[in-house]
């Protein structure tokens, strides 16, 4: 039974509805803190938890190898919390999301070490790393479709920036107390106790997050779907995988590009441009702060442009700051030194194309299997290309130091093409052309 097409929403941003973005932000901030602070105690976390006999380079891998554990479930736990979450409310799946990172993250912060547990040290570890990447696969899809469910349909880019902006800030944060603890701190007080100071604030900052999403509503769409019996008949991830084949395909391939705009062009260029073009640690230190605030402000900014001149009147001026952010980063400021910040800020202004993806993926999908589908297109996209992606780029530089670059442009071109392909279920159409809605599908509202 298609919902009435007819919104019963005001076309305005309320109070209500702006409280309800800051608390979604604010958790995704929160949660991706929780998860990347592993990453920035990586070698502190190595010398606790696996044998001194071990040599610190095969420390250094196993930790990193318990780091990349929690990407690996990402996909399973995205599509169980979309199963539950497409059937059961959106609001259940979102605020239990926020438990299953914040508990993980306070127990990390807790854990004894090799010298207490033995070898259950590195196994507990292993556990709760999974249930922090469980807790990722749900958090991002299930946020973007909570926020827009949410927002009047005037406001649906802007709900997806604010959200994207969130769970950018949350990388931000995560650099900001690293380098404040070091600053504070001695290494050898970081490496007895006070790189557990991190894990135990993002804990105990996640359960104060889970508390304020109880305030939260259920969205407008679930509760109108759930009154008119509209909610899926059998289990929604294989109602997508026979009905919205085609969104599938290019979702993933937009996604694809996000993970290049994110791993290139954030995570790993302080360790390229160190190595290719001898830039000192500090100043790269520099350059991914300045890069991870310009992606946070940029998304909200293009999500609200996408409300003002549509989706695909934004998606070819993201794509050009995109390219010229990945050429400025990787073949320009090694040649311009001095160049090296603002280019580092272009950079990361060309990354918020991270906003479009998510605004694309909630429309390409009827609302019945919406969570399902963007949360399996997400997570296996993430899954797979987020792993080879640093291995495609590595290979690259051993043939051109401008190989991170020309990678980044032609995913660029690529992904830009796909989300200018994607269907739009939200699009006026013809009543003659429209056929039989899925459950819960409706062309005229998000």
């Amino acid at each position: 039974m298609p919902l009435s097409p007819t919104p019963s929403r005001t076309p305005s941003l309320t109070w209500k509805d702006l409280r309800t973005l800051m608390l979604a932000a604010l958790g995704g901030a929160l949660e991706f803190y929780d998860f990347v602070i592993f990453a920035y105690f990586a070698k502190v976390i190595a010398q606790h938890f696996f044998p001194a006999s071990q040599p610190d380079w095969l420390r250094q891998t196993e930790t990193f190898g318990l780091f990349g554990a929690g990407y690996l479930a990402r996909p399973l736990g995205g599509v169980i919390m979309a199963h539950f979450g497409d059937l059961h409310g959106r609001k259940k799946m979102f605020a239990f999301s926020v438990l299953l990172m914040a508990a993980p993250t306070l127990l990390i912060g807790l854990l004894p070490g090799f010298d207490t547990l033995g070898v259950g040290a590195p196994l507990v570890l292993l556990v709760l790393r999974m249930a922090q990447g469980a807790a990722m696969g749900g958090e991002a899809p299930g946020g973007w479709v909570f926020v827009v469910e949410h927002a009047s349909p005037r406001h649906t880019g802007l709900a997806c920036g604010l959200l994207t902006g969130g769970l950018t800030a949350g990388m931000l944060i995560g650099s900001l107390v690293a380098l404040g603890l070091n600053a504070a701190l001695s290494p050898t007080a970081i490496t007895d106790w006070g790189w557990r100071l991190p894990f135990l604030l993002g804990g105990l900052f996640g359960l104060i997050a889970m508390r304020l999403r109880r305030w939260l509503h259920e969205t407008p769409v679930f509760a109108e779907m759930q009154a008119n019996d509209a909610l899926a008949r059998q289990a929604p991830l294989l109602m997508v995988l026979r009905a919205s084949r085609r969104a599938i395909v290019l979702s993933v391939i937009g996604t694809w590009t996000l993970t290049a705009a994110i791993i290139v062009l954030l995570l790993m260029m302080p360790a390229l441009l160190q190595s290719l073009h001898g830039f000192s640690p500090a100043s790269t230190m520099r350059a991914s702060l300045i890069a991870t605030l310009s992606i946070t402000l940029a998304s909200v900014a293009i999500g609200a442009a996408t409300d003002r001149w549509g989706l695909r009147g934004t998606i070819p001026p993201v794509i050009a700051l995109l390219i010229a952010g990945a050429w400025g980063l990787y073949a320009v400021a090694p040649a311009h030194p001095s160049w090296f910040m603002a280019l580092a800020a272009l950079a990361g202004i060309g990354a918020g194309y991270v906003s479009l993806v998510p605004i694309a993926m909630v429309r390409a999908f009827p609302p019945a299997t919406r969570f399902s589908g963007l949360s399996f297109s997400y997570n296996l996209s993430y899954a797979v290309f987020g792993g080879l992606t640093p291995a495609c780029v590595s290979a690259l530089v051993g043939h051109n130091a401008t190989g991170p670059a020309l990678y980044v442009i032609v995913m660029a071109l690529i992904g830009g093409a796909a989300l200018w392909a994607m269907p739009d279920i939200t699009a006026p159409r013809p009543a003659h052309a429209r056929g039989t809605p899925l459950a819960g599908q409706d062309a005229t509202r998000i």
